[in-house]
């Protein structure tokens, strides 16, 4: 029996070039708190296979002169719904996001993928990063 090709640079890179749309921010009144926003039904798509990723996106920040406008940053994951996209990819590409829009004290993007072959995936990015590089 012959193996299916492995997955290419392309699968790993899906989905990271969209243009996601602006996640608006408002002026927070109050220092040293954190907000968690939960999303239940997060979905998005298997770059390779097409098969739909389901799971819960907990983005978990402190807000320093911006909080997340709630209306706008559902339309922004609802982009994910059909977009093929490594889940992986997910969380440090909101992490990304919520960090650009919002400029956070820090911030944190946590991904609870359902299973999918038997296997659950849980993926949690932070902000400040580690040093390092990214390639």
């Amino acid at each position: 029996m012959s193996k299916s090709p492995g997955y290419t640079p392309e699968h790993a890179a899906a989905g990271l070039d969209t243009k996601f749309p602006e996640i608006e921010t408002w002026p927070n009144q109050f220092p040293g708190y954190e907000i968690l926003v939960d999303d239940p039904e997060f979905t998005s798509v298997c770059p390779k296979t097409g098969l739909p990723d389901f799971g819960v996106l907990a983005i978990r920040y402190m807000p320093d002169k911006s909080c997340l406008e709630l209306k706008s940053l559902k339309e922004y994951l609802q982009c994910y719904r059909n977009l093929g996209i490594f889940q992986e990819n997910v969380v440090n590409q909101v992490l990304e996001d919520v960090v650009k829009w919002a400029k956070p004290v820090w911030a944190e993007v946590k991904g609870e993928f359902r299973p999918r072959g038997g296997i659950a995936t849980t993926i949690v990015a932070k902000w400040p990063r580690p040093k390092g590089r990214r390639e």
